[in-house]
């Protein structure tokens, strides 16, 4: 929508209304040792409208527009036009925090409907209204699987290292002030995952809840059935972090074990949010029902007023912002509401079968590309079994020294795993979605196989 600004006249009008000379007499409690006295130099004349679009246009081109196989969170999914052209309408596109029902029911219905949509694409009976992002979702099941499991004697976790290396730092810095212990679990070094087997070692401590990525970082499978029951054997809940795109493949949440997952959380970026540059994206976080009074956030219900027509509300708002201050099950103020209308109008779009087409194409590309890299001289997957989406290859040369080489080639060649995981050094995790043609693979494959032979 336009920016209108205020004219000479207006803020004339308004100082002389609120009885004020001047713009910098609003400022006058600021000492005046703490402000800034030099002029701002260096800073070129504005521009106008068609100048600024020039302008980022000519930056935009320095960018380039490389052929990207990165994944590691952030995935390049085809988004129908449709979606952000209509998630763009005002009435979208500036709508916030809906404290007054009667006055947001259009805001309210989509977001009932993107939380029915999350319950059926994880299996779970409850989804909040969002969340900032996948890891603070993380952080968030996490703080509510230590509320909710009262049979635990203590605030331990299982956080496998095959969890996103951003979500086990945001998770950590959020939790560690509550007390609460994040073990760390290490992965087979031939098969990229969890050994349900080891977990033995842990089994004598109490246990507030394990994590279990699907797929994990690496792309791997986990053995989410005989993780889960092991944790549920040890009276501990399961914390599930999917990606919403492999969920329209693999076995729902709530059908993990014998039990099913506890809490399901992730972040929605696949459902329609283009990559932007690192966001903004949005976390979701669904749970079984016995949880719901310790979900963080929101949740919208469904009712009928006095003449039965059917109305949509604000319910189970435990938030800082509603008096409960301590007592608030989370600190989470707003959700990501635009991202979550493209979300749900994505989903709408697309359907279960369109999403599972697109997960099914993912899984293809990703096979393809395996299969071009291994021909490749020195060029082989790091771990045995089954991938999703992504997988890690192994080079006869630095990732990192790699990747810089292929960068100046006009491609981002995946994500170097030397800081994140340092026995990896030499290892690069690659992802090819639905997004790339036969073409591309091939371009891929041939500018890696001239790269290392140099």
């Amino acid at each position: 929508m336009p920016f209108i600004p205020h004219t000479e006249e207006d803020i004339a009008a308004m100082l002389d209304t609120i009885g004020v000379s001047g713009i910098d007499n609003l400022f006058d409690e600021i000492p005046a040792a703490l402000k800034k006295k030099a002029t701002l130099e260096g800073i070129s004349p504005g521009l106008n409208e068609f100048e600024v679009s020039r302008l980022m246009q000519q930056r935009a081109v320095e960018d380039g527009q490389p052929l990207s196989f990165i994944g590691a969170g952030a995935y390049e999914h085809f988004i129908p036009a449709a979606v952000w052209q209509i998630t763009a309408r005002g009435e979208y596109y500036t709508a916030y925090t809906p404290y007054q029902a009667e006055a947001s029911q259009g805001t309210l219905q989509l977001l009932y409907e993107y939380q029915s949509m999350m319950c059926a694409l994880t299996g779970m009976d409850v989804s909040n209204a969002s969340l900032y992002d996948g890891a603070s979702a993380l952080a968030e099941a996490v703080l509510m699987a230590v509320r909710a499991n009262k049979k635990a004697k203590s605030k331990k976790i299982l956080m496998p290292r095959t969890v996103h290396p951003a979500y086990r730092a945001v998770t950590q810095t959020l939790v560690s002030g509550q007390g609460i212990e994040l073990i760390e679990v290490d992965f087979d070094v031939n098969t990229g995952v969890i050994d349900p087997a080891q977990l033995a070692a842990y089994g004598a401590d109490s246990l507030a809840a394990v994590v279990i990525p699907q797929t994990n970082f690496f792309g791997c499978i986990e053995s989410f059935d005989a993780l889960t029951d092991w944790a549920h054997q040890q009276e501990a809940l399961v914390i599930a972090v999917a990606n919403p795109m492999a969920l329209a493949l693999f076995k729902s949440p709530n059908e993990w074990g014998n039990k099913g997952a506890d809490i399901v959380c992730g972040d929605g970026q696949p459902l329609g949010a283009p990559l932007s540059s690192g966001g903004p994206y949005f976390g979701f976080i669904c749970c079984r029902n016995a949880l719901v009074r310790q979900m963080p956030g929101r949740i919208v219900g469904l009712t009928e007023d006095l003449e039965g027509k059917r109305g949509f509300t604000l319910t189970l708002q435990a938030r800082e912002q509603h008096i409960r201050r301590s007592k608030a099950t989370s600190n989470i103020c707003t959700n990501q509401g635009l991202l979550v209308t493209a979300a749900t109008i994505y989903m709408a779009i697309m359907g279960g079968a369109g999403i599972q087409q697109v997960a099914t194409h993912c899984h293809h590309n990703s096979r393809e590309l395996v299969a071009k890299l291994q021909q490749i001289p020195g060029v082989q997957p790091l771990f045995s079994g089954p991938f999703f989406h992504e997988v890690v290859i192994s080079l006869p040369k630095s990732a990192e020294e790699v990747i810089r080489q292929l960068a100046m080639r006009d491609i981002s060649a995946g994500y170097g795993l030397a800081d994140d995981y340092p026995e990896l050094k030499n290892s690069l995790l690659v992802c090819a979605t639905e997004t790339k043609t036969e073409a591309d693979l091939d371009h891929f494959s041939q500018q890696l196989a001239e790269v290392l032979a140099q």
